[in-house]
């Protein structure tokens, strides 16, 4: 085999890999996106549906703004479905824009359409720790922007008849996927000392990586119907 023939052969090799380098990376940044666009939208559109028809959780009493925590309720309800909508998440920090729908478990096809409810954990407003996973990256970029939160921004959630508003507790913690404490119902090293109705947010670390985990805790601070009007955590 002659030299040149080596050359050209390492030239088209070289060709060949930087352009499957190339499409994965396209792949990864615009298609991923549109496909959760597309999925994320049908599931929003599933839950508004949903709730128009009157088809509702049952929620767990919590504190209004004047009040103070009452007793939950032995829900009525159906447990939430596998795979299936059940809320809506906003973070005003993240953006005005930002919403996304909370479906149960948080299985990788789950995620692909939206942020995923740790199953097992506590149910939205109930005594417990109610613990929600999402992309950093791909699919959307759901916690992108995770980083930026900050003690006392409000996480706000509704099951279709009551705004849930929940104030972050601190700066996200880092921590390894193995660090399972971090959704207990106390969750590890949060800084809460007893039972309570908690949030827990996770995502992966670094940005385009997954090492690590990077998670936000919550409490409860206050809730309303929806027919109410939006909370002013929208407007803080």
């Amino acid at each position: 085999m002659s030299v040149r023939l080596i050359v050209r052969s390492l030239s088209e090799l070289c060709i060949t890999v930087g352009a499957l380098i190339i499409l994965f990376v396209l792949y990864v940044l615009f298609w991923t996106g549109v496909k959760a666009a597309g999925a994320t939208e049908g599931e929003i559109d599933t839950l508004r549906n949903r709730w128009a028809q009157g088809e509702v959780s049952v929620p767990a009493p919590g504190p209004g703004p004047e009040a103070s925590p009452a007793p939950d309720l032995v829900p009525t309800a159906p447990d939430y479905r596998d795979g299936k909508p059940f809320a809506m998440m906003y973070i005003p920090r993240l953006g005005r824009s930002w919403e996304w729908p909370v479906l149960e478990n948080t299985e990788v096809k789950t995620l692909q359409k939206g942020l995923g409810h740790y199953a097992g954990t506590a149910r939205l407003g109930a005594t417990g720790n109610f613990a929600v996973a999402g992309h950093r990256r791909t699919y959307g970029d759901p916690f992108k922007d995770f980083p930026r939160l900050r003690e006392g921004d409000a996480v706000v959630l509704t099951d279709g008849t009551t705004w849930f508003t929940y104030r972050i507790a601190g700066k996200p913690y880092r921590t390894v996927p193995g660090d399972t404490a971090v959704i207990d119902p106390v969750p590890r090293r949060s800084g809460f000392d007893g039972p309570g109705r908690y949030l827990t947010l996770t995502t992966c670390e670094p940005e385009w990586g997954s090492s690590h985990r990077l998670i936000a805790w919550a409490h409860l601070d206050a809730t309303q119907p929806v027919t109410d009007g939006r909370p002013a955590a929208f407007h803080s």
